[in-house]
């Protein structure tokens, strides 16, 4: 959501290519702003993305390519509304049958 909330303020939007976003100074003290750590592995070693990618795949499956969205506002409510369904009662076949949150805690007890 920070992504496309610094996309759209972004005047030059229409200039970043793919790889390019990451090494900006205006978006690297927005993450610092908002407490966020960048993960940059080198060229070719996408490890460190595979969790969110595999997330962000599963999302656009599940909620964006269902159905077109009438303003960024409407997007960002409904991913919100998924990230709450995802962690707390989205079931997964690898994580036991349970949600993130369920196997966490059972994690966490045992």
């Amino acid at each position: 959501m920070l992504l496309i909330y610094y996309k759209e303020t972004l005047k030059q939007r229409r200039q970043i290519r793919n790889g390019q976003l990451i090494l900006l100074r205006q978006y690297q003290q927005l993450l610092k702003e908002k407490g966020i750590k960048q993960s940059m592995s080198r060229k070719g070693n996408c490890l460190d993305n595979a969790i969110i990618e595999n997330f962000f795949g599963i999302l656009k499956s599940e909620l964006f390519y269902l159905k077109k969205y009438n303003s960024i506002n409407q997007l960002k409510k409904e991913i919100q509304e998924y990230i709450v369904y995802y962690n707390n009662d989205r079931i997964k076949s690898n994580l036991n049958k349970m949600s993130p949150i369920q196997y966490r805690a059972h994690y966490y007890q045992n």
